[in-house]
């Protein structure tokens, strides 16, 4: 019941917080426009900031696990190359190629993961090396699958374009700049972090409000078949696949927990911005995130009893 409490707790706010952006649009509070702008705003300057500051602050020195962060690797790359071949002979619409890949493998492990390891461990343990391990291949993969299936004015992009695009990437940016201040234990003095956190704590509400202004309800309808198969994929067959190898290997507690929501958290509020970004299908995205939101209280909930119950948590 705990879980469930917490699992409620963490989820609900995020989907109000979509509905709110919904509720302001209609009032005309915000438009299409501030849509638009937050969007831009937030993939380019508040996301980037939130990663710098999850990896920046981890001493990867004094706590890599080379085994570990290699089993999120391979995972994260399994998954997305998987998914990537279903999408590309099952979606009979190409356009939304990019955006169900994205959405079916791309986890809020860095914005709602780390709470979900703090709040039942009182500390995020291997989260970071978790975070390591996955959120570039994320953004390195996203940026790929984006570029080469979205609307790119009719052109075909070619890899130098594609190289370009993803070595550009704000956020694979971010996470190439926070490396040495992970590896060597630098900082920034206080004044300057505390600047960076306060814009980075503006990347989850304005994404979401973003979202919830943007989302059309009688459009995602019609695109609710792969919605709901990307949902499964993303909360249910992911760590249906991975986590008993997890457990047969020995990770356990919090090395279990990160890979948990590695696997089965939500889809990643970013993955809307990054689609819009980049011409892609952002009303199947923003259905995918909806959805997994709303269901994740549930699923999450239902591994961490499944776990717990095996002793392994």
């Amino acid at each position: 019941m705990d879980s469930f409490i917490f699992s409620i707790n963490a989820t609900v706010p995020i989907f109000a917080i979509m509905i709110l952006g919904n509720i302001f649009k209609r009032i005309g509070i915000i438009d299409d426009h501030f849509a638009s702008v937050a969007n831009r705003f937030v993939f380019k300057v508040c996301l980037p900031c939130l990663v710098f500051l999850d990896l920046a602050g981890t001493d990867i020195r004094h706590h890599f696990d080379v085994k570990y962060v290699g089993f999120c690797f391979v995972a994260t790359l399994f998954s997305i190359l998987s998914v990537w071949i279903v999408a590309k002979l099952t979606l009979k619409d190409k356009h939304s190629v990019g955006a169900f890949v994205q959405g079916s493998y791309r986890s809020s492990a860095a914005i709602l993961g780390l709470a979900f390891i703090n709040n039942m461990y009182d500390s995020v343990g291997m989260a970071p090396l978790m975070i390591i391990g996955c959120v570039p291949l994320y953004n390195i993969f996203a940026v790929i699958i984006l570029t080469l299936k979205g609307d790119n004015g009719g052109k075909k992009p070619n890899m130098k374009e594609t190289f370009i695009n993803v070595m550009k990437n704000p956020i694979l940016l971010s996470i190439l700049i926070a490396l040495p201040f992970a590896l060597l234990n630098l900082h920034f003095p206080s004044f300057v972090n505390k600047a960076i956190g306060s814009v980075a704590n503006t990347a989850t509400p304005l994404a979401l409000i973003s979202i919830g202004a943007s989302f059309e309800g009688k459009k995602a309808l019609k695109k609710m078949k792969p919605t709901l198969l990307a949902s499964f994929i993303k909360l249910i067959l992911l760590a249906s696949l991975f986590l008993p190898l997890a457990v047969f290997f020995g990770y356990r507690n919090q090395e279990l927990m990160a890979l948990l929501v590695m696997l089965g958290s939500p889809t990643t509020v970013s993955s809307y911005i990054m689609a819009k970004n980049t011409g892609n299908d952002g009303i199947l995205t923003s259905s995918i995130i909806v959805l997994t939101t709303l269901l994740s209280s549930l699923t999450l909930t239902l591994w961490i009893f499944v776990l717990k119950s095996f002793g392994v948590l």
